[in-house]
């Protein structure tokens, strides 16, 4: 059996694919992953020996920026990786009998398995994109609703509405083309009869927040054997556990001057800091020993070794963190950043900043609260019931349905 893979987003979007791309090929079934083009995504696939297919315009492009994209640049965006899905998606899936998608609403690719006559599953991360009665959507470029409307009913329509303002005039063009006929909701239509949740049920309990009917997996894990860069495994043995401070791909959106803010919190506390630069760039800002800048690492070697993770909440480095019993600091930003916060808070296995703008003061302080013992006990505690195996239930899911009609 053969299956495309396909996400357009940050490493958090795409590293999963690897992992589900990788049991699929342990079950006998060959794998291939269309994502953006960027060298740090090319990299990890070649790593794990997964085909990557070049999708769309790098991401680095859009969110690498002095400032975070706006609407008007969502709005340009959206109908170019319609476009893209088409003349990308289709040839790659030409020979396989399932198209899988996740990332930034991948508007195509069901209608090009439709194109084929093969099968499409949506799968995600997290539930917040999923249509609720106990919860409003989140945020979404266009037109927004009414100040103090409460109704999640009106809420969720409107949201559809501003999906189909996005993606729906480039989406129904691309179908006319192929002689499909139009959709007329865009949101509903590439969400599908039953998402894949490819998250642990503890740290995102799924089922409770959508009226959709979900198959939680756990989260997707690629499996990491690389050994920690020499110089990083002797600042480890140098001293006492440092804390980890990262905030991923999030560039423009990471919070202002967080270097010198986290370095200074950690030495409040006599705390070594361990930098991990990402895209936002971080780095040193001194000379001294008590602080260690690393670039892309094994965070499942990495944070066991960590006194705690101080992170924006991203999906993979919550349960990462959460996996290896390492208490957590979050500091979200954007998106299902402040939904992981919460939920980090609320198990006890860390604390969640109250802004997303900490100062040293506020930093020290919610760090503080992350080192506590009864913090590491109970991160110890939670890591021991976290599932390492979504990958593998995913891929039995799928392989499972191969039988069954597009």
């Amino acid at each position: 059996m053969r299956v495309l893979l396909t996400s357009w987003g940050s490493r958090g979007d795409v590293e999963p694919l690897a992992g589900l791309a990788v049991a699929l090929r342990e079950l006998g079934a060959e794998a291939r992953v269309a994502a953006p083009p960027d060298e740090e995504f090319r990299v990890l696939l070649e790593r794990a020996g997964v085909p990557l297919v070049p999708l769309g315009p790098t991401v680095a492009s859009i969110v690498v920026r002095p400032k975070p994209p706006t609407h008007a640049d969502a709005f340009r965006l959206a109908p170019e990786l319609v476009t893209a899905r088409f003349e990308t998606l289709l040839p790659a899936a030409e020979d396989c009998e399932l198209v899988l998608a996740t990332g930034l609403m991948p508007a195509g690719a069901r209608d090009v398995a439709e194109k084929l006559g093969i099968r499409y599953r949506l799968a995600c991360f997290h539930t917040l994109g999923l249509p609720s009665r106990h919860f409003p959507p989140g945020a979404r470029p266009g037109k927004q609703s009414a100040e103090g409307e409460t109704d999640n009913r009106v809420l969720w329509r409107q949201d559809a509405e501003r999906v189909n303002a996005l993606y729906g005039e480039a989406l129904n063009r691309h179908r006319a083309e192929l002689g499909l006929p139009p959709v007329d909701d865009v949101r509903g239509h590439v969400l599908g009869d039953r998402p894949m949740l490819a998250a642990d049920p503890l740290l995102w309990p799924g089922q409770d927040r959508t009226d959709l009917e979900l198959e939680q997996t756990g989260a997707w894990i690629l499996p990491d054997t690389r050994p920690l860069p020499d110089g990083l495994a002797e600042f480890l043995d140098a001293g006492e556990p440092p804390v980890y401070v990262g905030f991923g791909s999030m560039a423009a959106f990471a919070p202002k001057d967080i270097a010198r803010v986290a370095t200074e919190a950690g030495r409040a506390l006599g705390r070594r800091v361990l930098l991990a630069s990402g895209w936002a760039g971080l780095t040193a800002i001194d000379e001294a020993e008590d602080c260690f800048v690393v670039g892309d690492v094994n965070q499942q070697a990495l944070f066991p070794r960590v006194a705690a993770v101080v992170h924006h909440g991203g999906a993979g480095t919550t349960q990462a963190a959460a996996r290896a019993g390492a208490p957590q600091l979050v500091v979200p930003r954007i998106a299902d950043q402040p939904s992981w916060a919460a939920r980090v808070a609320e198990l006890g296995i860390g604390t969640a900043h109250p802004d997303p703008e900490p100062t040293v003061e506020s930093l020290s302080a919610a760090l503080a609260g992350a080192l506590a013992p009864a913090v590491r006990e109970r991160a110890a505690t939670v890591a021991g019931t976290i599932r390492h195996d979504g990958a593998q239930v995913a891929a039995r899911l799928l392989l499972d349905g191969a039988d069954r009609p597009a």
